[in-house]
């Protein structure tokens, strides 16, 4: 059983989750301040098995690093990583959320999970490149199947959205490339963390990576009055709060566990259960219209992880 990609798997389920969970109270909290709620108690809930770990892999840090004091610190952590870390922590939640908040105001949520599922592609592509992983059409085919499984499940959706209309908004092409540029920005950190989780305990990167990006929201959501408006929400929206942020914290642990243990594309592939997961939970919890579409999708993302994620025969 391979525990890496069960764990990419939980964190797909998790972000579709995630994202029902957040539509329910965004409208009273505000984007910005929700995300930064949502990373402040992940971290939170990372730091105290963060910290265990980082003392005890602080004794194995090698002697090379310790001797460059100028360049290095908490007893020999080479600057530069810790500083490629935050920028990659920032990147995933504050950047990516940024350009997500923003592209929502123009285009409908459908038609951004639609442009966003093109995250493993896009993964892939880029992964391929730097020579982080082999190419291979198993895997390419196992991405494109991914991305139709998408399209097939909101496709009642967009269909609804009034497509032709919304075509002639130059806010609606805008829109689009702000998903598209969230999904470049996921794309890039998710080739660029491996090294530095190979080289550090996983926990100690999460906990690093999210803690950056709640200092740069604190900042973002500043405009909605965070400080005074937070304390006067109810204990109903709280309550979703915390399992955002607890959820969150844990799922972004799996995430960074997968992609220590498998390569990038096989990874971001399972993304394409987000707005499956979310599409069902919805109609659930939310009284959303169901996408008639919807099983025979499942079948296809199902499909499409079967053939990403099967071994591939040696060359």
């Amino acid at each position: 059983m391979n525990r890496a990609l069960l764990a990419a798997a939980a964190t797909g389920v998790q972000v579709g989750a995630a994202l029902v969970a957040s539509r329910a109270v965004v409208h009273e909290v505000g984007p910005a301040s929700l995300a930064l709620v949502r990373y402040a108690l992940g971290f939170a809930c990372l730091l105290p098995f963060a910290w265990p770990a980082w003392k005890e892999f602080r004794g194995e840090v090698p002697a090379k690093w310790r001797s460059d004091a100028t360049n290095s610190i908490a007893d020999g952590l080479p600057l530069r990583d810790v500083l490629v870390m935050a920028a990659l922590g920032i990147g995933q939640f504050a950047v990516l959320i940024a350009l997500l908040n923003w592209a929502l105001q123009h285009i409908g949520a459908a038609r951004a999970a639609m442009v966003f599922s093109l995250f493993p592609l896009m993964t892939l592509c880029l992964s391929t490149a730097l020579g982080r992983e082999r190419f291979s059409w198993q895997l390419l085919g196992g991405v494109l199947l991914s991305v139709a499984g998408v399209a097939l499940a909101l496709a009642d959706k967009l269909a609804a959205g009034s497509i032709a209309a919304a075509a002639s908004d130059i806010g609606h092409w805008w829109g689009e490339l702000a998903v598209l540029a969230a999904a470049a920005v996921g794309a890039v950190c998710s080739v660029l963390y491996r090294p530095y989780l190979q080289r550090y305990p996983t926990v100690c990167v999460s906990a690093l990576a999210m803690l950056a990006s709640v200092g740069f929201l604190a900042m973002l959501a500043w405009p909605e009055a965070w400080v005074q408006h937070l304390p006067r929400l109810g204990l109903r929206t709280w309550a979703i709060m915390v399992f955002v942020g607890v959820s969150s914290g844990v799922g972004y642990f799996w995430w960074l566990y997968a992609l220590k243990h498998e390569t990038p594309a096989r990874v971001t592939v399972f993304l394409a259960l987000n707005p499956l997961t979310a599409t069902l939970l919805g109609g659930v919890f939310l009284a959303e219209a169901q996408s008639r579409q919807a099983w025979a999708a499942l079948a296809l993302i199902a499909a499409a992880l079967w053939l990403a994620t099967r071994p591939q025969a040696p060359r």
